[in-house]
């Protein structure tokens, strides 16, 4: 048990008979009455996000969780399949628990989050930032770089993502997998 205003970004609490994490919290000290904390939980399950206000001092249950690098394998009928890479066992893990899969290819390291009471598989997470390789992209007019323009390009992973004129097909680019944003072209 912990209490409310020792919640954090990342703490697992238990919450109704299902698993939340915090995604972002405030502390909030009304002009009467007691303080307050105010949370956006996730759900760890479906992707829900709820607003939950706790008055400072209640009591919550925590869940231990445990973060493991994993390897994604391959994709099949039951879900990914990601590798334990101190035990080589593989787990499937389904699209929906997958943050950032939009931007995962074969062979990249992921972060599983475990409960570690019962060893259930809470979420995976792919790294901030992935470099991948632009598969299609427009050439760049030359003389447009004035502004900031972008263009559409696809990326080996089959997703769409906007990028300046000047970068071209085949060229790596580091990517933000939490927005899809272009962050710099990265040298081979």
């Amino acid at each position: 048990m912990i209490n409310s205003q020792e919640i954090k970004i990342g703490t697992c609490i238990r919450l109704d008979g299902k698993i939340w994490t915090c995604i972002d919290f405030q502390h909030r000290k009304p002009g009467k009455g007691n303080t307050v904390m105010i949370t956006k939980l996730k759900n760890v399950a479906d992707g829900r996000v709820l607003e939950r206000t706790f008055q400072v001092g209640f009591k919550l249950e925590d869940v231990r969780v445990e973060r493991r690098p994993y390897q994604y394998l391959y994709q099949d009928a039951t879900g990914y399949i990601f590798m334990n890479q101190e035990t080589f066992e593989q787990i499937p893990i389904a699209k929906e628990g997958i943050e950032g899969v939009d931007y995962m290819k074969e062979g990249d390291i992921v972060e599983v989050v475990t409960d570690t009471s019962d060893g259930t598989i809470l979420s995976a997470e792919m790294p901030v930032k992935t470099v991948l390789r632009i598969t299609s992209s427009e050439p760049g007019v030359k003389g447009n770089t004035a502004t900031n323009a972008t263009k559409p390009a696809t990326l080996e992973t089959g997703v769409e993502v906007r990028v300046p004129l000047f970068v071209n097909e085949g060229e790596l680019i580091q990517v933000d997998t939490r927005d899809g944003s272009y962050l710099s072209r990265v040298s081979e």
